[in-house]
């Protein structure tokens, strides 16, 4: 089979594992914030890397995270900067609607340190769904405009042009409506599933 190619049955297991993975970071997110967060079944398709900020406008917050253990890859969640700042409002004690005013450093950090707690809880499921050790490099959080396809080709520092893109509905409360997307190169893709593949295997023959 192709290297920029997946099945449908590894199409399906990418969404079974990220709607593992993530369901258990809203979890985390919810104590974080004081408040329910929902994230829906992902959409998992396939793109080219110029497609990846398709679902937002202006401008918005990137946060880049490595596997530096068990896997290899990136994880980018990408949100709303109106998203940050309820995000940061909320974890500080308030209500949610402190969103005046521009991004600043503390809304990057409450972000970063939002998504550091998510995606670890996300490893660590990832970890035992997958069977083998996994760990996660501190988050890199960038503002960039949406417009500015290089800034986010040099941020990413890959060679791959195709990706699983991995795109979740996120709410919190009445507060945020939002599109949450994961991008895997596809090479990172197909060894999440033979890992994923390898463990069921190994479960069913026990």
């Amino acid at each position: 089979m192709e290297d920029n190619v997946l099945t449908g049955e590894q199409m399906d297991t990418i969404g079974e594992i990220a709607n593992i993975s993530m369901g258990n970071s809203a979890t985390t997110l919810s104590l974080m914030v004081n408040r329910k967060v929902e994230i829906t079944t992902p959409n998992v398709k396939l793109i080219k890397r110029s497609e990846a900020l398709d679902d937002y406008e202006k401008t918005c917050i990137f946060v880049q995270i490595h596997y530096v253990k068990g896997l290899e890859g990136n994880n980018v969640l990408i949100l709303k900067e109106h998203d940050v700042k309820v995000m940061t409002d909320l974890m500080m004690g308030g209500d949610g609607t402190n969103t005046e005013g521009e991004i600043s450093d503390l809304h990057l950090s409450a972000a970063s340190e939002a998504m550091n707690q998510m995606m670890g809880t996300s490893a660590t499921s990832l970890s035992s769904m997958l069977g083998v050790p996994t760990d996660i490099s501190t988050p890199i959080v960038n503002r960039i405009d949406v417009e500015s396809i290089k800034v986010f080709e040099k941020m990413f520092d890959t060679t791959y042009d195709k990706f699983v893109k991995i795109a979740f509905r996120m709410t919190i409360g009445d507060l945020i409506d939002s599109v949450m997307v994961q991008l895997y190169p596809i090479r990172f893709a197909k060894d999440m599933c033979d890992k994923f593949y390898t463990k069921e295997n190994a479960a069913n023959n026990e």
